[in-house]
C-alpha cells in the first residue's frame, strides 16, 4: 500500500511542491545575506560570509539537506513530466485549469527545461564562487581580527567580466519565470487554491518571483558598473 502511495502522481506533486517551497525559502534567505553586496565596502559581505562559515558542521548539514532537496525536486519533476507525456492521449488537447482560467503557456509547458537551465547555472555558480580560489590563492582579508577568505573580492572580480554578468542576468530571468509559475502551481497542487483566491495567489506568485529574481539580478549589474566607474 505505501509504495503505491509514494509512487502516485498526487504524492509526487505534493513532494515537488513542498521541496519547491523549501527552495524558495533558501532563495529568500540567500538573497537577504547577499544583499550585503549592495552595501559600501567589502567588510559587510565578508563579515556575513565569515559568520556563515563559522557555523561549521551545522552549515555542512544544511548544505547537504539543501542539495538533497534540490535533487529530489528535479527528479520528481522529471518523473511527473515523463509520466504525463506517456499518459497523454492527445498531445494537442487544450489544457485547462481545474480552478479558474487556464494558466498553461510556454513557461508552464517547459518547466522541466527551465529547471535544467537553472541546474546548469547553479553548477557554474558553485564552481565559480563556492569552489573558486580561496585563501591559499591570496584571497585573504581580516574580519574581527581573524584572517578569512575574501569572498567579496572574488565576487567583484567575477562580475567585472561582462560575460559572467550576462549569464547571471539571463539565469535570473529564467529563475523568475520558473518561480512565477512554480509557486502558484505548488499552491494548486496542495489544494490551497479556490476560484476566489486563485487570481490573488497568481498575482502574489508573480510579485514574489519578481522580488527574488530581481534582487539577485541587479547585484551583478550594480557591481559591474560600480567597478567600472
Amino acid at each position: 500500500m505505501l509504495p503505491k502511495i509514494f509512487s502516485s502522481s498526487v504524492f509526487k506533486k505534493i513532494l515537488m511542491s513542498l521541496t519547491g517551497f523549501g527552495l524558495v525559502g533558501f532563495l529568500i534567505t540567500h538573497l537577504i545575506g547577499n544583499a550585503n553586496l549592495y552595501r559600501s565596502g567589502s567588510d559587510p559581505f565578508n563579515t556575513y560570509a565569515a559568520k556563515l562559515h563559522s557555523l561549521g558542521p551545522i552549515l555542512e548539514v544544511a548544505e547537504i539537506g539543501l542539495l538533497g532537496m534540490f535533487v529530489l525536486h528535479i527528479v520528481t519533476a522529471l518523473q511527473l513530466k515523463f509520466r504525463s507525456r506517456n499518459a497523454r492521449q492527445d498531445r494537442y488537447a487544450v489544457n485547462a485549469s481545474k480552478k479558474g482560467p487556464s494558466k498553461s503557456g510556454f513557461i508552464s509547458q517547459n518547466m522541466a527545461l527551465s529547471g535544467l537551465l537553472i541546474l546548469a547555472f547553479v553548477v557554474l555558480h558553485v564552481k565559480q564562487l563556492h569552489f573558486g580560489p580561496g585563501m591559499d590563492a591570496g584571497y585573504v582579508t581580516n574580519v574581527t581580527g581573524e584572517s578569512t577568505r575574501d569572498i567579496h573580492r572574488l565576487v567583484v572580480e567575477t562580475f567585472s567580466d561582462p560575460l559572467n554578468v550576462a549569464l547571471y542576468v539571463a539565469a535570473m530571468i529564467v529563475l523568475g519565470l520558473h518561480l512565477r509559475h512554480g509557486f502558484w502551481s505548488a499552491f494548486q497542487s496542495l489544494g490551497l487554491t479556490c476560484e476566489r483566491s486563485s487570481k490573488a495567489l497568481y498575482i502574489a506568485s508573480g510579485l514574489l518571483a519578481a522580488l527574488i529574481a530581481g534582487g539577485f539580478l541587479f547585484m551583478p549589474i550594480w557591481i559591474y558598473f560600480g567597478v567600472q566607474s
